[in-house]
């Protein structure tokens, strides 16, 4: 087992880059005086971070740059109705534990100080990682889990942006299955 960049033990079911980002999501939550990790934390610090995530949208650095606006203004602006409620798509419920394994602060099925609906994305990107052959889940892994949840905070600003999420999670799939057979 390894120390994780984010505080907690890690099995390896992230690579050192989603550690990263789960890190600076947990920051980002502290410093706007969130409770939990949301999927627009995961978001936000994804896009800052893996140039892999930032290079799969259609619109280009245009439409990143709308996005890293929109995720900006949370605490000011865009996000405020988000201030002090739980987040949960439902997507929790689909999350196998096995999926879990590995990730900093996840504890009995569960995952303190994270929102239902990002510990649903965590879970699925590592499922994707898997399914891939993959022991690790990278960024576009998450981005397209991310993506794949209608009802999560992330979607409704990658949904702001003009991104089609239906088109992105396609697009992210086809790159992952493109890199798993090279």
């Amino acid at each position: 087992m390894r120390k994780s960049t984010s505080g907690g033990y890690d099995e390896g079911r992230l690579g050192e880059e989603l550690d990263a980002v789960v890190a600076g999501a947990r920051r980002r939550a502290f410093r706007d005086g969130d409770r939990q990790i949301d999927t627009a934390h995961l978001l936000h610090t994804l896009l800052e971070s893996d140039p892999r995530a930032r290079a799969a949208f259609a619109g280009g650095p245009p439409q990143v740059a709308r996005l890293l606006g929109y995720l900006a203004q949370r605490a000011i602006g865009y996000g405020v109705q988000w201030s002090g409620s739980v987040e949960d798509s439902g997507a929790r419920r689909r999350v196998r534990p096995r999926d879990l394994r590995g990730i900093q602060g996840a504890q009995g099925g569960g995952m303190s100080g994270w929102s239902p609906a990002a510990v649903a994305a965590m879970g699925a990107a590592t499922a994707r990682a898997r399914a891939r052959g993959a022991l690790r889940a990278e960024g576009p892994d998450l981005l397209a889990a991310l993506a794949d949840d209608p009802e999560c905070r992330a979607v409704e600003v990658l949904r702001r942006a003009g991104v089609d999420t239906e088109l992105l999670v396609a697009a992210l799939d086809g790159e992952m299955r493109q890199q798993s057979t090279t």
